[in-house]
């Protein structure tokens, strides 16, 4: 089947199987005499593997890893399992560290008062290395009082 249909049938973009032949991830496809990609029920079945092992997250040079994995019949699942365990590792590293900066961000947005005087504890934190909850707004150095009336 040519690619159009390939991408089709897995699910993968036919740019991305292109980017993954091209990247060695999946063997350049056969051809047919007009030149034209053929891939096959095989080629298939491993474009279908890296589509769901993106849909977990998982990164080329992992996937290739796991591919080297899924061909090898004398591996051991020791290493498939050290593998997906470093992975969600890693993920659970990126939700703890994405759910510190939601907080951060909503104590943040609670501290602004969101009316019309200039200072804004959101600008401030962007402005400086405060690393602390301290969230008092304080005047921007150099910035003009404005009396309130």
């Amino acid at each position: 089947m040519n690619i159009g249909q390939a991408s089709k049938a897995s699910g993968v973009s036919a740019k991305m199987i292109r980017y993954y032949e091209q990247t060695g991830l999946i063997p350049a496809a056969d051809r047919k005499s007009s030149g034209y990609r053929d891939y096959s029920d095989t080629d298939i079945h491993m474009l279908r593997f890296i589509r769901r092992a993106r849909d977990l997250g998982f990164s080329v040079a992992e996937i290739s890893d796991l591919l080297g994995l899924w061909r090898d019949e004398t591996r051991q699942s020791a290493e498939v399992k050290r593998l997906a365990q470093s992975h969600i590792d890693a993920l659970e590293k990126k939700i703890a560290d994405m759910q510190d900066m939601a907080h951060t961000l909503t104590m943040l947005v609670n501290a602004c008062k969101g009316d019309h005087r200039p200072h804004c504890p959101i600008l401030q934190r962007l402005e400086t290395d405060q690393d602390d909850e301290d969230l008092t707004v304080q005047p921007r150095s150099g910035a003009i009082a404005r009396s309130v009336q």
